[in-house]
C-alpha cells in the first residue's frame, strides 16, 4: 500500500497509546507505506515533553505544542512560558492543537477562548502557525481569527468537516484544510464536495491517529499507515494521479508550516 512519494501526516498523536506502547512497529509501518513526515500535535501540558522526545527519536518527526481546547483550563502564565520555551527548539514547527470545542461541557466556551486568544498571540509572536480544532464554534473560531489577525502566521485546519463558504474563509485567512479518515467514508458527501472546489495549494493529509481510523478500519485503532488510503481518496476526488497527490500535499505541508 506504499505511495509512490513520501506523504505529510499533518495530525497523528504518536504520544497516545496504543501508538506510544507500539512506536517502533508502527513508525516501521508507516515508512513502508510511504509517510515520511509526521507532526505530533499537543493536548496538554504534560504531554509535550513525551510528543518532543519521540521527535527526537523519529526522523521526519516534529511537534505542535498546545492545550486543546478540552485542556484549556491548564492556561495560565506558567503554561505560557513552558510553551514559549519549546519554540526555541527547532522540532517546534506550529503551535496546536488549539481552538473551540462547543460539544464539551467542560471548560466553559469563556475559559476555551481565554486560552485559544492567549496561544494564537504566543504563535503570532513566535511566527509559528497554528493547528486549529474546531466543532460547531466556527463563527466565534472565525471571528477570533479575524481580530487576532491569524492571517500573519497561518496553519491548518485540523479535520475539517465544514462547508465551502467556511473553507473559503479559513484559505482567506491563511490557512490550508487537513483532510483524513472521514473524507473516505461511503456516506460522506459534504466532506468530497468541499475537497472537489478547493485551490490545489489549501489540502494537507492527516490521519489524527489513533482516532478517526478510514474507511474500511472505521471503529478501529487508527495507525500513521493508513495515510495512503486517505491520499488515495483525495486522488478519486481531486482526478489526481498518486504521484501528484503526494508530491502537492506535501509541499502545501512543508510551506504552510515554514519547513525548507
Amino acid at each position: 500500500m506504499r505511495m509512490p512519494a513520501p506523504l505529510f501526516d499533518t495530525h497523528v498523536h504518536l504520544d497516545a497509546e496504543p501508538l506510544l506502547g507500539n512506536i517502533d512497529r508502527e513508525i516501521e509501518r508507516a515508512r513502508q507505506a510511504g509517510i515520511g513526515s509526521f507532526l505530533i500535535p499537543g493536548v496538554r501540558c504534560e504531554d509535550w515533553a513525551q510528543a518532543l522526545s519521540i521527535a527526537r527519536t523519529v526522523p521526519g518527526a516534529m511537534i505542535a505544542p498546545g492545550l486543546h481546547p478540552l485542556a484549556a483550563a491548564e492556561w495560565n502564565e506558567k503554561a505560557a512560558a513552558r510553551l514559549g520555551h519549546l519554540f526555541s527548539d527547532m522540532l517546534t514547527v506550529a503551535v496546536g492543537e488549539i481552538g473551540l470545542d462547543s460539544l464539551i461541557d467542560s471548560p466553559s466556551m469563556e475559559t476555551q477562548e481565554r486560552a485559544f486568544r492567549g496561544q494564537l498571540r504566543l504563535a503570532i509572536e513566535a511566527r509559528l502557525p497554528v493547528l486549529i480544532h474546531c466543532r460547531r464554534a466556527t463563527g466565534k473560531l472565525l471571528e477570533i481569527l479575524r481580530e487576532e489577525k491569524a492571517q500573519r502566521i497561518g496553519g491548518i485546519f485540523h479535520a475539517f468537516s465544514g462547508s465551502l463558504e467556511t473553507a473559503m474563509e479559513a484559505v482567506r485567512l491563511g490557512f490550508v484544510l487537513g483532510f483524513g479518515g472521514p473524507l473516505t467514508y461511503p456516506n460522506a458527501r459534504r466532506i468530497p464536495e468541499v475537497l472537489k472546489q478547493l485551490p490545489k495549494d489549501a489540502i494537507v493529509l492527516e490521519t489524527d491517529a489513533p482516532d478517526l481510523s478510514p474507511h474500511p478500519h472505521r471503529g478501529e485503532a487508527n495507525s500513521p499507515a493508513n495515510l495512503p488510503l486517505i491520499a488515495r481518496k483525495v486522488a478519486e476526488v481531486r482526478g489526481w494521479s498518486e504521484e501528484e497527490t503526494a508530491r502537492v500535499t506535501t509541499e502545501n505541508a512543508r510551506r504552510v508550516l515554514g519547513i525548507g
